[in-house]
């Protein structure tokens, strides 16, 4: 295969429901979330127990890492897996509305990928690949046994050639796993792929990448994989070229584009308005782009200066501005409308909802103008992401 490749998979052999946890970097900013899924664990086995969600991330997470590491090993030498060689998995997503999303989990070619922006490799990230956000990814990976993927790739297939064939086909595949996530995540099903069906999803592959030199846009995950490429560069070893991943068709039905939105916390909410105001008076633009600011109970829509081609690119300008003068400040980056408001119903803190950007303009647009600015768009809400289920030995 071009780019992408069965892998070495290991999967739980029992609990599934305890192990499988969501993506680290949700619910960043509710810290009841993860007390949920610690109490939910209990004892088991869990993905949760090597993994370090977001929230607790901290100038210094050498204990949380030593730990991960140690309890990776110990589930390597307690039994924990079964190793499926030279395996892809095709499993269904079902999502908490009922949608059904389809994917495949194999492992990309980390020589194929370049975060970079203006790269012309088959792989590339969507979004601008923050510098600082990677070496407290590679703490954690450099020294890991395992490698668990939250990574999504998208495919531009329109005509449903690879990943689609396969659900017609599922019958006749090995069941591997079936059951509920955790804390109303939905349910999913995974299979493993026969020989005959890996050889048609290659071809299939192929004959994409003829048509576009973009074959895979990273969907989600970007810092991820580009933790993993720089990895590889620090130890090139034949484990560490390859990533484990989740492939989707971007036109899948049920894959939905939802905005990120912003909130700043530690701030004076009507001075933040004041400077956006007078940042956004001295620039000029054919149109508008209406953007909701929310703050304790107040509520209200500004009409900005369209200056990039999407309203999340636009506020993003003034607000990198603003947090650079203001060290004090931070942000988050919020799934949800709805979790949006309640955040920005404390004292200090101030929230921004916008309109989103079609999933059909991604494509084209990384193609024409490079990776978005950060945070663009999630596939889907919070309860959507992928969770940590495969796993492969990456030493």
């Amino acid at each position: 295969m071009k780019f992408f490749h069965p892998a070495d998979i290991l999967l739980p052999k029992t609990n599934h429901e305890q192990w499988a946890t969501i993506a680290c970097d949700q619910h960043t900013s509710d810290p009841s979330y993860w007390e949920k899924a610690d109490a939910f664990v209990g004892n088991f086995p869990s993905a949760l127990r090597v993994i370090l969600p977001e929230v607790y991330l901290s100038p210094d997470n050498s204990e949380r890492i030593a730990a991960i590491n140690q309890k990776m090993q110990e589930y390597l030498e307690g039994d924990c897996f079964t190793e499926y060689q030279d395996a892809l998995i095709y499993l269904e997503r079902t999502l908490p509305s009922g949608q059904v999303r389809r994917g495949l989990v194999g492992a990309v070619d980390l020589e194929a990928y370049d975060y970079h922006k203006g790269a012309k490799s088959p792989i590339r990230a969507t979004e601008e690949t923050v510098a600082d956000r990677i070496p407290p990814r590679v703490a954690i990976r450099q020294n890991a046994s395992l490698e668990l993927p939250h990574v999504m790739l998208l495919i531009n297939d329109i005509e449903k050639t690879v990943i689609e064939p396969l659900a017609k086909a599922k019958d006749s595949f090995p069941l591997l796993y079936d059951f509920d996530l955790m804390l109303g995540g939905g349910h999913v099903k995974g299979y493993l792929v026969t020989k005959e069906s890996a050889q048609a999803v290659d071809q299939a592959l192929d004959a994409l990448y003829e048509t576009s030199p973009l074959l895979f846009a990273v969907g989600d995950g970007n810092h991820s994989l580009a933790t993993a490429k720089t990895c590889y560069q620090n130890n090139p070893t034949a484990l560490a070229r390859q990533a484990l991943v989740e492939v989707v068709n971007i036109h899948d039905s049920a894959l939905e584009f939802e905005p990120i939105f912003r909130v700043l916390f530690g701030v004076d909410p009507t001075a933040v308005l004041k400077e956006l105001e007078r940042y956004f008076a001295a620039q000029t633009a054919a149109g508008t782009q209406d953007v909701t600011v929310l703050y304790g109970n107040c509520e209200t829509t500004i009409s900005l200066p369209a200056v990039s081609a999407l309203a999340v690119s636009t506020l993003q300008q003034f607000l990198d501005g603003y947090i650079k003068a203001h060290p004090e400040v931070t942000i988050d980056y919020i799934h949800g409308i709805k979790e949006t408001r309640a955040l920005a119903q404390a004292p200090n803190t101030i929230g921004f909802l916008f309109d989103g950007m079609k999933k059909e303009e991604l494509f084209p647009a990384v193609e024409k103008d490079g990776a978005l600015v950060r945070k663009t768009f999630s596939m889907g809400e919070a309860a959507d992401k992928r969770y940590y289920i495969e796993a492969r030995k990456i030493r």
